[in-house]
């Protein structure tokens, strides 16, 4: 364009002597006519695309294609550190989780706690630093948890099952929302909730693995006071007496805080512990 601009600059400057200079051949006048039909058909290309286009392709002068370069560099990086955080955050979660179960597994066994190693971090390496760096404003994620396609609807046809009283609906429900989805955001409260169906058909066993599997999955999230208050509730019913004071202690070591410590008192006076 600058090229075309100084043509016209150079014709403005050059017109009036080239209308008294009566010497210039009409070879002259072909010879400046190419030249600037030449300039012409460089500045089309340049306006050109040179393919098909991509959802990619950036138009424009040098400076504003590097600077949607620069932008889309800043996207994937900020994706990057997002989904390195989310590994880390699964990492830390995994490995406390596989410790409290090892925990928990010794426990039972009447083995020796003080033998117990350091639970090894999941996929090998050092356990992730708490400090993680908070992806750019435009990608943080949001607070609601991320869920499939039917999973919410699901979930919901399980749990007004449950609170009309149908348990053997509920938890047949619960049972295949979990097989269904894996790993889901919702998988506490599904088997807290399969445990309260379970729980109101009298089986008293399957209630305390559905609990014990509430609190397994986020021994700290929001549902694991309720679900621990609960697998110590039935351990009680199921005359496992100690380990059932054990667990209801624990309620109020781990969550001093919570409206279930209250119950869980109230059902360690049922049962009589010390």
């Amino acid at each position: 364009m600058r090229r075309f601009l100084l043509s016209v600059a150079v014709l403005a400057l050059t017109g009036p002597a080239f209308a008294q200079d009566r010497t210039q051949t009409l070879a002259d006048i072909r010879q400046e006519l190419t030249v600037l039909n030449v300039e012409i058909q460089n500045l089309k290309r340049e306006l050109s695309t040179t393919g098909a286009p991509t959802t990619q392709t950036v138009s424009g002068s040098v400076l504003s294609r590097v600077d949607a370069i620069e932008a889309q560099m800043v996207r994937l990086t900020s994706q990057t550190e997002e989904l390195q955080n989310r590994i880390d955050r699964v990492v830390a979660d995994g490995t406390n989780r596989v410790g409290d179960l090892e925990f928990r597994l010794v426990e039972l066994e009447g083995g020796d706690l003080s033998k117990l190693g350091q639970t090894s971090t999941l996929g090998g390496g050092a356990m992730p630093t708490a400090t993680l760096v908070a992806p750019a404003a435009e990608t943080q994620p949001s607070t609601a948890p991320e869920l499939a396609v039917g999973e919410q609807s699901d979930f919901g046809r399980a749990s007004e099952a449950l609170a009309s009283g149908d348990f053997q609906g509920a938890a047949n429900k619960f049972t295949a929302f979990l097989e269904a989805y894996p790993g889901s955001p919702l998988t506490a409260e599904a088997q807290l909730k399969r445990g309260e169906a379970l729980e109101g058909m009298i089986d008293r066993t399957g209630a305390a693995r559905a609990y014990l599997e509430a609190f397994s999955v986020a021994p700290s999230g929001d549902f694991a006071p309720e679900a621990l208050y609960r697998l110590g509730n039935m351990l009680g019913q199921l005359n496992q007496t100690q380990e059932a004071c054990v667990t209801l202690t624990e309620v109020g070591m781990r969550f001093p805080t919570s409206p279930a410590v209250q119950k869980a008192e109230e059902a360690r006076a049922r049962i009589g512990c010390q």
